[in-house]
């Protein structure tokens, strides 16, 4: 059922992987679709093609959501391109998922990194919805992907998790104060996911493989459709009574 008609998303980093999924499924259900892409322009261009082949509209703008600076830039041409594409002024679904997972133990973690991957996955995560608020109507939706790795740890990715930590608590936060408006906020948290960034890993080390698939419930490593359509629930109304949780979406990993 396309339950989103008439809805507008904004997908970060939806040019492949989990965020194309999610772009995908919310077109699935009716919703024209923003795409961001950091450099890969002819991926998101294919993630345009696929979903107005869904029958919804869609455009891809160039964002990277580690430089704040840029965000009064992104969306001056933001405004401009919903009106001029979809006819709109209101930006009803936002979902937060660009982001970048460089490993580095804590011990050999140097300072650029620990301020890239902060500035990626929670300051660019906060003052992009800070600016976005302003277009988010009353009963909208914000939807932030975090990770199983904010509930049990894997060596390598402490400021990674830590910063998506910070997005939990922000999360809570901002469902509270939007509560009045009617606005949920939630976060959805995969697991091992055999996406772009993992798939290589996988595929050469098929101990890894097994190993995360024997300490998941399902048996099995996440795979990116798994994510989207939790992503696309929580944009509907069915969805209307569920704001400030965190959906881990990890087929059961390390219980």
């Amino acid at each position: 059922m396309k339950t989103l008609l008439e809805k507008l998303a904004l997908v970060t980093g939806s040019s492949r992987g989990l965020g194309k999924d999610m772009a995908l499924r919310l077109a699935e259900k009716g919703a024209d679709v923003i795409i961001t892409y950091q450099s890969n322009a002819s991926a998101a261009q294919e993630t345009v093609q696929k979903v107005e082949s869904l029958g919804q509209k869609a455009i891809a703008l160039q964002l990277d959501t580690g430089k704040i600076d840029t965000f009064n830039g992104f969306f001056e041409t933001l405004k401009s391109e919903m009106e001029t594409a979809f006819g709109k002024t209101q930006l009803d679904i936002l979902v937060n998922n660009a982001g970048i997972i460089p490993q580095s133990l804590v011990a050999q973690m140097d300072e650029a990194t620990f301020d890239l991957v902060t500035n990626v996955q929670y300051k660019g995560v906060f003052f992009l919805t800070q600016k976005a608020l302003e277009l988010i109507p009353e009963g909208g939706r914000i939807i932030n992907i975090s990770t199983g790795l904010t509930r049990f740890s894997i060596p390598g990715h402490a400021a990674y998790a830590a910063a998506k930590s910070a997005v939990e608590t922000f999360t809570k936060y901002l469902a509270k104060e939007l509560g009045g408006n009617k606005i949920t906020v939630n976060v959805v948290a995969p697991g091992a996911m055999n996406t772009d960034v993992n798939r290589e890993a996988f595929a050469q080390n098929q101990q890894l493989s097994g190993f995360i698939s024997q300490m998941t419930a399902l048996g099995r490593i996440g795979e990116s459709e798994d994510v989207g359509g939790v992503v696309s629930f929580l944009a509907t109304d069915d969805a209307a009574w569920i704001t400030g949780q965190r959906i881990e979406v990890s087929g059961g990993m390390f219980l």
